[in-house]
């Protein structure tokens, strides 16, 4: 088994006192959010709501009010931009965001188009190339310079799949725990609506939510599983939900494996090790395919890094951006990945 560690010592140590520095006091969440914000618990997930946005991103023949998290700083470094994974949210990064931004990087957190907090009342499509065209959009409107994007899970096929198409855009790429090996959305592509439709509503149900959890996450206690639940299903409360995910299902979904080796940029590959979605294999292979990646595993953790490990993972992102990757994390010789390549595939 390949075995990559990471520190679990974050940046400055003033960092650990992040409790205190993100409780909220009173409701300050934006009018826009689903009232069920209210009811969240944790308090990094209710610090980070309340700096939620709506800016215009012109799209098609209509202009998109597209929610995200805006930085607080502007830095002379390449900003950092955080996608989420399948039906999720930029309150995804809740706990790693904060650590980021207070290291001094320029972070933006991003919804993308059919998840998430933007305005969909007139629902455009929500396939893989409006997706795309949208990051696009609102990139080329308030970012305007090379970034380092960020994707969890199928976040980094997102991230793959723009970096190939607008390298211009993009300098480096961080992938978490990728889901860029799946062929698209297979036969749910073909149901009829209404069975499209009876599934969707399933996804939004308490009982799979929470199954994901016990999933994704290394000994989630039962109240911290619901509440994370809740964060997790705050954007499926919008009436336009529905349609956005059904309209994704029914496009085909995302296939970026035959894109994989035409990615340019230097990338990052962090695995959680107790990964129960997708096997540690996949790290290898895509470490083998991507023409320039360094690849780390954070011990004990599952699915989401950013979410279980953010202390781990905001190091390995730090040391990344600052082209400090192998100081201070153990990584494998280049002759054991070569090995380990021809074993497996």
């Amino acid at each position: 088994m390949l075995t990559l560690t990471a520190s679990p010592v974050l940046v400055p140590t003033k960092s650990t006192a992040h409790v205190k520095l993100f409780t909220v006091h009173g409701s300050n969440f934006p009018s826009f959010l689903p009232k069920e914000v209210e009811n969240i618990k944790d308090p990094f997930a209710r610090r980070l709501a309340t700096r939620i946005e709506r800016l215009p991103v012109g799209f098609a023949d209509r202009s998109i009010m597209s929610s995200c998290v805006k930085p607080l700083i502007q830095s002379e470094r390449s900003p950092v931009v955080l996608l989420h994974g399948f039906d999720s949210s930029c309150l995804e990064w809740r706990y790693t965001f904060p650590l980021l931004e207070e290291a001094g990087l320029e972070t933006w957190a991003v919804d993308v188009l059919g998840w998430g907090f933007s305005d969909l009342e007139r629902l455009p499509s929500c396939d893989v190339a409006s997706k795309r065209d949208h990051l696009y959009r609102l990139w080329k409107s308030y970012i305007r310079r090379p970034i380092i994007l960020i994707g969890p899970s199928l976040g980094a096929a997102i991230a793959i799949d723009f970096a190939v198409n607008h390298p211009e855009a993009v300098e480096k790429l961080v992938l978490i725990d990728a889901s860029v090996y799946t062929e698209d959305t297979g036969n749910l592509a073909k149901l009829p609506r209404a069975v499209a439709y009876a599934g969707v509503y399933l996804l939004r149900s308490t009982p799979l939510r929470l199954y994901g959890n016990l999933l994704a996450f290394n000994g989630l206690p039962l109240n911290t599983n619901i509440d994370w639940m809740n964060v997790g299903r705050l954007h499926c409360l919008y009436p336009w939900w529905k349609d956005a995910t059904v309209n994704f299902m029914n496009s085909g979904g995302y296939n970026v494996s035959a894109q994989i080796k035409k990615v340019k940029q230097k990338t990052l590959i962090i695995w959680g090790e107790d990964d129960q979605i997708i096997s540690n294999k996949l790290a290898v292979r895509l470490h083998c395919e991507l023409p320039d990646a360094v690849i780390r595993q954070i011990p004990d953790c599952g699915h989401l890094p950013h979410v279980e490990k953010p202390n781990s993972a905001a190091k390995l992102i730090l040391d990344f951006v600052g082209e400090d990757s192998n100081k201070e994390a153990q990584s494998v010789s280049q002759e054991q990945v070569k090995i380990l390549c021809k074993r497996s595939f």
